[in-house]
């Protein structure tokens, strides 16, 4: 599984993830809330399976340091 959701992503998803679930376990916003543990887990562990469908991702690019730039 590669990494496709990158730092400040990552950052924004468990704080919205963990919002939501909180919202959700004191009867604010109902049980649509709980998918804020879909979000969560896409900001724990850094993959989005969307993002893959749509060849997206947040990721820094890395460059090779042996490769010439043109």
């Amino acid at each position: 599984m590669t990494h496709n959701v990158g730092g400040i992503d990552r950052m924004l998803r468990i704080v919205a993830g963990l919002a939501l679930i909180i919202l959700a376990a004191t009867g604010t916003i109902g049980p649509w809330g709980w998918l804020g543990v879909i979000v969560l887990g896409t900001g724990v562990f850094g993959f989005c399976m969307p993002y893959t469908l749509f060849g997206f991702s947040t990721c820094a690019i890395k460059t090779d340091p042996e490769t010439p730039a043109e």
